[in-house]
């Protein structure tokens, strides 16, 4: 009941609402003309009244900043659409102005269309006499770090503790003497035994650590095992090709124990110092940026503003000859045929579908659904199924075509845009497209992430201005003022620079407060015996 009338205005619940219509673009956005909801700006009251495309709107009950609003009717049962996509469908008939979320909306198998190549267009490349630079660590097999770590490399959980602390010897005293070195990072984790001798897990955990050992982010390493493991030190140097680099490898129960295989590994990096300050930045062609395109914490938002604007900084990264890398496969589910559309050759579109029915199969097998996928906070900052959530988030890749389909960790080495295979949780996601060789990650969030990632820098993008404001010495760029007024192209172009500039050594906010080590995650498939 209102409160009270005044000049047009009425107050409900202490809120001031307009007793005429408003128009819809004042207070929500809606994105493509088939799309049957809309996005609030602004929280919506109950009894405001909207403007819609159909016909006026009257909200029933509160419709938070983020959220979708109904603008038409909806039966049970009936497709919703929002990006012109479907995102879900009814689970109670849906009334004009209705909220609509996880109590109205849900998951159910429709068909998508692969249409392999149709929405493939031609790139206009830079000419390479007139691509933009970045200054990186030229590395003997061509490809440029934006970086340069030692790295002490784990082979199983029971030697992370020696070589944490090996690396731990060399914190906040490098500068004075090896300038050029970034630092010394543990790759620690909690794998490397109780899995089949020889199958599919430990292989790929063998991949995972020789793509670190091997990136161009890092310009040495060592390797650290117990003894016993599954995972055997010279078992992974063999298998993975790393005999060639002569690195340093210590055995735990051969160099007689913690404290004696710590002072070992601290006397392999101080001879590795002197080596790794030898490279020096020099001017190179942003053709060697490969970067990893990651979200996390996403909001309604998401797919908005700061997706949309990653996109048009991709589609200019492959424009310069660079590469960009899309991953979380469980979240390009229920938009992999916009990909599918893309992709540059039929092998690749069917690459892509291969690896959406694996995980079909797999999830069942875990008694599991892909749309458990959205969190909580997800939720409660507008999203609601799996497929709205993965049309969001494949905007990310811009437009440019389809080149490969790469399994987890697998190297990189198709140019342009390609997707690997991992899994939407971000420390396991990253840590894949970096052992494959991304030198930079470029992070969207919504509701906030601190996340960061040795030895590769992450970049993060707000998704809305207040996220920015509350989190701003996490936030590398604002992508929220497209919802004040900056267009999707200058911010898009704001985070080209800024992904320039970083690769160029400055640091990233989340480098600044020393995050990243923690978030290196292998992903680890199969039993534990």
């Amino acid at each position: 009941m209102a409160d009270g009338i005044n000049s047009g205005v009425i107050q409900i619940s202490g809120l001031a609402v307009s007793a005429e219509p408003v128009e819809l673009d004042k207070v929500a956005i809606r994105l493509h003309p088939d799309d049957d909801v809309a996005v609030a700006t602004a929280d919506l009251p109950p009894r405001m009244t909207i403007a819609g495309p159909w016909g006026d709107v009257r909200v029933a009950k509160l419709v938070q900043m983020g959220h979708k609003v109904a603008l038409r009717s909806i039966p049970s049962g009936g497709a919703v659409h929002r990006y012109g996509q479907i995102i879900g469908f009814a689970t109670h008939d849906i009334a004009p102005g209705d909220h609509v979320h996880s109590h109205n909306l849900g998951v159910q198998e429709f068909s998508r269309d692969p249409d392999f190549g149709i929405d493939v267009r031609p790139v206009d490349f830079v000419p390479e006499s007139a691509r933009r630079t970045f200054m990186g660590y030229l590395r003997s097999d061509g490809r440029v770090g934006t970086r340069n770590y030692i790295a002490v490399i784990s082979t199983v959980n029971c030697s992370a503790t020696v070589t944490r602390r090996v690396a731990d010897r060399f914190r906040d005293r490098l500068h004075d003497q090896y300038p050029n070195v970034d630092g010394v990072i543990p790759l620690v984790h909690k794998a490397g035994c109780g899995a089949r001798y020889g199958g599919p897990e430990v292989d790929q955990l063998q991949r995972t650590l020789a793509g670190f050992a091997h990136h161009p982010n890092v310009g040495g390493y060592l390797i650290i095992g117990l003894g016993c493991e599954i995972n055997q030190v010279q078992d992974l140097v063999t298998r993975q090709g790393l005999d060639s680099d002569r690195p340093p490898l210590f055995v735990i129960q051969d160099e007689g124990g913690l404290a004696e295989t710590v002072e070992a590994g601290v006397r392999a990096v101080e001879s590795l110092l002197p080596k790794v300050n030898e490279y020096r930045r020099t001017e190179q062609s942003a053709e060697h940026l490969v970067v990893a395109l990651q979200c996390g914490g996403s909001d309604g938002w998401s797919g908005v503003t700061a997706n949309p604007a990653l996109g048009l900084a991709a589609d200019e990264m492959v424009r310069q000859g660079g590469t960009v890398v899309l991953g979380e496969t469980t979240e390009v589910y229920g938009a992999e045929h916009l990909l599918t559309r893309r992709a540059a050759t039929v092998e690749a579109g069917n690459a892509l579908l291969e690896r959406i029915r694996w995980w079909e199969q797999h999830t069942a097998a875990l008694g599991c659904e892909i749309d458990n996928n959205p969190s909580p906070g997800n939720k409660a900052g507008g999203l609601t199924t799996i497929y709205e959530k993965s049309l969001g988030a494949v905007a990310k890749s811009g437009s440019t075509p389809l080149n490969a389909v790469y399994k987890y960790a697998d190297r990189i080495t198709a140019k342009g845009f390609v997707h690997m295979d991992t899994p939407g949780y971000d420390p396991v996601s990253v840590t894949g497209q970096v052992a494959g060789g991304c030198n930079i990650v470029v992070f969207t969030t919504g509701r906030g992430s601190v996340f960061g990632f040795k030895p590769a820098p992450s970049i993060k993008l707000a998704t809305n201005p207040s996220l920015y404001r509350k989190m701003e010495s996490d936030m590398d760029v604002n992508a929220g003022r497209v919802l004040e007024g900056a267009t999707l192209a200058e911010v898009g172009n704001e985070i080209f620079e800024r992904i320039l500039a970083v690769a160029s050594g400055e640091p990233s906010k989340s480098e600044a407060q020393g995050a990243g080590e923690e978030e290196f995650n292998p992903w680890i498939i199969g039993a534990t015996l």
